[in-house]
């Protein structure tokens, strides 16, 4: 602002300091294009801080300071003038990365095999016990991999730890190094256990162990259908029955009962399971494979075993299921029959509560994901369970998303 006897450059506050250079360099040749008075001189003025000098050379300078009447006096003093300011940096953190993430990959069948003979050539040795009444007996050999949802298992692992010599490449050592181990006990609580078993075993077993294998030991809880990995690998077949387990009995099966089960995996063959459910044909699904058990008229005829193979049913799900059944039931009780979905015989349909429509499409395996809504860290953060999930994992505290791929289910808990 050239006023003859001065010439004033106004800079901005957020002005860049190239213009400012540029701004101060066009009034020193303003300032000198023009005969001015001796005590002429450019003056620079900063925003904010101008001088009257300046002020009175316009108009209407307005100097009356912005008042927000609509807070107090102790909103201001809480969180200063600057109230946009105060709510950026109080902001509540949101973390909802996990829902837009990828959705875990499936392991593939190789893996999961390498994994199972790695976990398991590390296995030194495993004992079992069950809970019978008030203490835990040893389980038989034979019972492995049957599991009762009314009941608790303790599983003692002892693993091979290899020792790593400092001085490997010495020949004039001659002792040899003793390998190290590590001892793991899984329990293991059905979905319609009591929690007495858990209470039972911290005050007998747990400290029999602790006494044993000191610093040596781990203690895992698990329950049904929320095992990990490691823990599945360590059972050929994983086989989960019903109700009570029958103590003494010859037989994991019941047999003058009707038993159903749905052979499913969870995005990885290592959670390949076996579980007893109703029987009822609204459960099949073209997708799976399922055992149905019929037990003996009574008439010195045999029991009979269908193996139901669904049309879109995994080849080597299919040959498990078929194992299992040979191993549940003794051939010489039952006849073990194959049969594909369309070749069922009225007595299959009969046993299931007569024949119903059922899902014929399992696509929503490829895409589930169960995710969980938690302050639990201090903040609204969303974190995505691990893609073998089942109802258990519904946390009452909380509030869980499942997406099937093509729906999204908001559960309150």
């Amino acid at each position: 602002m050239d006023c003859r006897s001065d010439v004033f450059v106004w800079i901005g506050r957020k002005s860049a300091r190239l213009v400012r250079a540029a701004a101060l360099k066009l009034a020193q040749e303003l300032f000198s294009m023009v005969s001015r008075a001796e005590f002429a001189v450019v003056v620079r003025c900063l925003e904010g801080t101008e001088t009257q000098t300046f002020k009175s050379k316009f108009i209407s300078w307005d100097n009356v300071v912005g008042v927000d009447f609509t807070r107090t006096a102790e909103s201001v003093q809480k969180t200063g003038a600057d109230l946009t300011k105060w709510v950026s940096s109080h902001q509540m953190k949101i973390d909802l990365s996990a829902l837009f993430m990828p959705r875990q990959p499936s392991m593939s069948k190789t893996e999961a095999n390498q994994l199972t003979e790695e976990w398991n050539e590390d296995l030194e040795a495993m004992e079992a016990f069950v809970l019978e009444g008030k203490k835990f007996v040893k389980l038989p050999e034979q019972e492995f991999g049957h599991f009762y949802s009314g009941n608790c298992y303790v599983f003692l692992c002892r693993y091979w730890v290899p020792l790593e010599s400092e001085n490997t490449s010495n020949e004039d050592n001659d002792e040899d190094v003793e390998d190290d181990f590590h001892c793991v006990v899984y329990f293991w609580q059905g979905r319609d256990a009591s929690n007495m078993g858990w209470l039972t075993f911290t005050f007998s077993l747990q400290k029999k162990f602790e006494s044993m294998f000191a610093d040596k030991l781990e203690v895992t809880k698990t329950h049904q259908q929320q095992e990990n990995l490691k823990f599945l690998s360590h059972f050929k077949h994983f086989i989960v029955h019903k109700g009570k387990r029958t103590p003494g009995a010859a037989n994991t099966y019941r047999p003058n009962e009707v038993e159903f089960f749905h052979l499913r995996s969870n995005s990885n063959p290592l959670t390949l399971r076996c579980i007893q459910i109703d029987a009822n044909a609204l459960a099949l699904n073209s997708a799976f494979c399922y055992i149905l058990k019929l037990p003996s008229d009574g008439n010195n005829e045999m029991g009979i075993t269908y193996v139901w193979i669904g049309a879109e049913a995994d080849e080597d799900e299919a040959r498990i299921a078929e194992e299992m059944a040979l191993q549940m039931y003794d051939s010489d009780y039952f006849d073990i029959s194959i049969i594909g979905e369309g070749e069922e015989p009225p007595q299959f349909w009969q046993h299931l509560g007569g024949q119903k429509p059922y899902e014929r499409d399992a696509a929503y395996m490829r895409y589930s994901r169960l995710f969980r809504c938690s302050n639990e860290r201090g903040y609204f953060a969303v974190s995505e369970k691990c893609s073998d999930f089942c109802q258990d994992d519904l946390i009452d505290d909380d509030i869980m998303v499942l997406d099937n791929g093509t729906q999204v289910f908001l559960w309150m808990g």
